[in-house]
């Protein structure tokens, strides 16, 4: 929150600062004034096409790329995207908000191996990023990079074309951390979203309307630390060419908690999720969609001990493998 405005001088000094020789009343006013910082942070700063960096950032004056804009804000501030351009890849050091209002394309272009975005903030900082466009065109490498922070919130996004992951959130902390996707598309990647914890610290995430289209892998939990806990709800997961979802859970301590509820896989080869080690899994209003393509390898698939799935009757799956079964009432 920017600081308090209005807190100036009051009536009855100002009387007593008029009776002040000039000098010396221009020599406080000159005090004050210098200990403002000439490039104090704002809490909330702009870019614009037209912008340019040298600008304070300001709605009158934007900068040019998010970088600058980052570099500007004040931590725990809004950047916010005037109109539909470009912006640059952008490193996130502190808690902030990048965000493009409706009807604004706010797009960032990749160089070859490169990260669209990428934070390492500190261990209380949420980061927030809200209707953004990312393009790895192919060659770039990775849509958002998150490895420290409290909180990592990915709304209304569309992450397409990278040659790693769309989103990949690999912390160390000691303390968990959490992570939305929210009403976000994730398409033509190696990793559509992936989860890798190798820390003591787990990962609680939440997603939510996602539309996860022709990647290679969807979803991926890799625990080599804390575990893993997913609740994934409303969305669409297919056309993959290898696994909707996959989860290892380590070989020791609690393991993933996978929840699904209501998504629909279809066309993912050879299986729609894959518990390799683990894992438990929950479905309930879950499709398995085998009408328009050739799949007919298990729906569910646990190849080692130690995973297991719990289904309510709301579900529709071919098959679950190897898979240990039980039941749990509708949520």
């Amino acid at each position: 929150m920017p600081p308090r405005e209005g807190g100036g001088i009051q009536l009855g000094a100002l009387s007593m600062l008029t009776r002040l020789p000039l000098a010396l009343l221009g020599a406080i006013l000159g005090c004050g004034l210098s200990a403002i910082p000439a490039d104090a942070q704002r809490a909330r700063v702009f870019v614009a096409s037209y912008g340019n960096d040298s600008n304070p950032c300001t709605f009158g004056s934007p900068c040019k790329t998010f970088q600058a804009a980052h570099d500007a804000v004040a931590a725990g501030g809004e950047i916010t995207a005037i109109d539909s351009a470009g912006f640059g890849p952008v490193n996130i050091n502190k808690a902030v908000t990048i965000t493009s209002p409706p009807g604004i394309e706010a797009s960032i272009a990749v160089p070859p191996g490169g990260t669209a975005i990428a934070v390492a903030a500190g261990a209380n900082d949420i980061i927030t990023l809200r209707g953004l466009t990312l393009n790895g065109a192919g060659s770039g490498g990775t849509g958002v990079f998150f490895t420290t922070g409290a909180k990592l919130a990915v709304i209304d996004c569309v992450i397409t074309n990278f040659t790693q992951d769309g989103i990949l959130v690999h912390p160390s902390a000691a303390t968990d951390t959490l992570v939305l996707v929210s009403n976000t598309i994730v398409t033509e990647t190696p990793g559509g979203i992936v989860l890798s914890t190798f820390g003591p610290g787990g990962v609680q995430a939440t997603f939510g309307g996602l539309t996860l289209d022709n990647n290679t892998d969807s979803i991926e939990l890799i625990t080599q630390g804390g575990p893993i806990n997913l609740m994934v709800a409303n969305s669409q997961i297919g056309h993959n060419t290898q696994i909707g979802i996959y989860s290892s859970g380590g070989s020791a301590g609690p393991g993933n908690h996978l929840y699904l509820k209501n998504v629909t896989f279809s066309g993912n080869m050879p299986h729609e999720i894959y518990l390799d080690t683990n894992t438990l899994l929950w479905l309930s209003q879950v499709t398995q969609q085998v009408s328009d393509n050739s799949n007919t390898g298990a729906g569910v698939f646990c190849p080692n001990p130690g995973s297991g799935v719990f289904t309510d009757l709301t579900n529709h799956i071919n098959s679950f493998g190897q898979c240990t079964k039980g039941t749990n009432p509708p949520n």
